[in-house]
């Protein structure tokens, strides 16, 4: 048959991919698990999204100013951008400058994982007194790895004692003359740069303590990555609304996949991604590509054919297994960040699902689908979808001279399926047997309604028998009426 295709006639060249955006960079280096699937027209590029769109899922690297709270700075962005939600990274004290990443309405489903991520700071520490240049670098790199810090005396957490590491520490600059020292901090989340100032004093024996902080870098995002400033905000939101220029706020508010870069990634087909927005969990017939190096539990991003972003979730089988098993769980979902129903709902419309909606219509099944007093026998069988497996040597081939070219003469007999037939045909029923079971449901329902009312009207009574005080028995009544006359005798007598 070899000798009837249309053989191409040169290589097409490869694609480069090096120099696609964001979460699409190499797509060409990724695994393909398979290239069979349907795109929808569905979603947007993180590039190409509308404005209102672009508010929903962006994400701005602002130069948080000094003397305003970083909860007043976004506070002020949600009110310039007339959003509903807004988030940041990670507080920064008032006089702290730097880079303070905030999330708009979607995106703060980010928030979590960027106020845990990594941080790094350029600080400036005044000493107390003379010291030299190789003691001051002998001690900052004495206050590496894992430290015990004490949060500031004007803190606004619990002042508990924690365990904080510390990457790195590099002195950048050293004035011997005014005591002023500038160095560089990579640090965890949660790491108090004012105590470490402290602590530096201390190990010296001059004292000391921080004059000046900036944060360069959150995650993996630092101030080199479009920072902006709070008046660019403003400028680029009024030359929206009022020029109509998307051009600047562009250039001010990025697509949240941006923070997304350094996660292993995962392509899915566009028939699944409605799914995994409900919850779902990912399988191996939704996958199309993966990238190499994915190990068991490790956290990593689900993305579309466009480069969207989807969810975060935790793997639950290594690159190995997913190149090599035909099902099975790929992974489970940590953070739902698409919203829902941007691409259609493509599950429950296979054969088999729609022979178990016909059967839930029917009553022969529970709504949950799961079998009940009326489902018939056998019921398992008939949902399954009868498989086609034709071979080749069924198959008839018209070669190009137009000569027909019958097929070798074999054993098989092609079945005869009719995926059109109703449901109902497999199970027949009689007249009398559907009226009885109407009859049946129209009882249960009047049962269920009359025990509703019958509640209905105890609560009432026993509201009412609290409101009203109960009236006591005839013989109580009695024993009243003849204490209060005996009383009544014995006035008169002491009178």
């Amino acid at each position: 048959m070899s000798d009837y295709w249309i053989q191409p006639t040169k290589d097409c060249a490869p694609i480069d991919t090096s120099k696609w955006p964001l979460l699409l960079k190499n797509y060409s280096d990724l695994n393909t698990r398979t290239g069979h699937y349907t795109p929808l027209p569905n979603g947007y590029t993180p590039h190409k999204r509308p404005i209102e769109e672009l508010k929903k899922y962006g994400v701005i690297n602002l130069d948080k100013p000094s003397n305003p709270s970083s909860h007043e700075v976004v506070a002020w962005i949600k009110r310039i951008l007339k959003v509903e939600k807004t988030g940041h990274s990670g507080t920064l004290d008032p006089k702290v400058t730097g880079c303070l990443i905030v999330c708009v309405n979607r995106a703060t489903r980010l928030v979590k994982s960027q106020q845990g991520a990594g941080k790094q700071y350029v600080c400036v520490l005044r000493l107390h007194d003379a010291v030299k240049k190789e003691d001051l670098s002998r001690a900052l790199e004495t206050l590496t790895g894992a430290l015990y810090q004490r949060p500031p005396v004007i803190s606004a957490v619990a002042r508990r004692l924690r365990i904080r590491t510390i990457k790195r520490n590099q002195l950048l600059e050293f004035d011997e003359e005014k005591h002023l020292a500038a160095f560089v901090v990579d640090c965890e989340a949660g790491t108090y740069i004012r105590t470490l100032c402290v602590h530096l004093g201390l190990l010296l024996g001059t004292g000391g303590h921080m004059q000046e902080l900036r944060r360069s870098m959150s995650g993996h995002t630092s101030e080199n990555d479009g920072l902006v400033t709070m008046h660019d905000v403003l400028d680029a939101q009024w030359l929206y609304e009022n020029e109509k220029d998307e051009r600047y706020f562009r250039h001010v508010v990025h697509p949240l996949e941006t923070l997304l870069t350094q996660y292993k990634r995962v392509v899915v087909k566009d028939s699944c991604v409605n799914a995994i927005c409900y919850g779902a969990k990912l399988l191996i017939p939704g996958l199309l590509r993966f990238e190499t190096g994915i190990e068991v539990n490790e956290i990593i991003v689900m993305i579309t054919t466009k480069g969207e972003a989807i969810a975060l979730g935790i793997a639950q089988m290594s690159t190995t297994d997913l190149a090599t098993c035909s099902h099975g769980v790929v992974a489970k979902i940590k953070r739902v960040i698409m919203d829902r129903d941007t691409y259609p709902k493509k599950w429950g419309l296979g054969l088999r699902a729609q022979k178990r909606k016909a059967l839930i219509a029917e009553g022969k099944l529970d709504k949950y689908g799961k079998p009940n007093a009326n489902t018939p026998e056998g019921y398992a069988e008939h949902l399954l979808v009868p498989q086609l497996d034709v071979p080749a040597a069924a198959l008839t081939v018209r070669p190009a001279s137009g000569m027909l070219m019958q097929p070798q003469e074999t054993d098989i007999v092609m079945p005869k399926v009719s995926f059109d037939t109703p449901v109902t045909e497999s199970f027949p029923e009689s007249e009398e047997e559907k009226k009885r079971l109407k009859e049946e449901k129209k009882r249960l329902k009047a049962e269920k309604k009359e025990k509703r009312e019958k509640r209905r009207k105890e609560k009432e009574l026993a509201a009412e028998t609290a409101e009203t005080p109960s009236t006591p028995a005839p013989e109580v009544q009695e024993k009243k009426r003849k204490r209060s006359s005996t009383d009544d005798g014995s006035r008169k007598k002491a009178k």
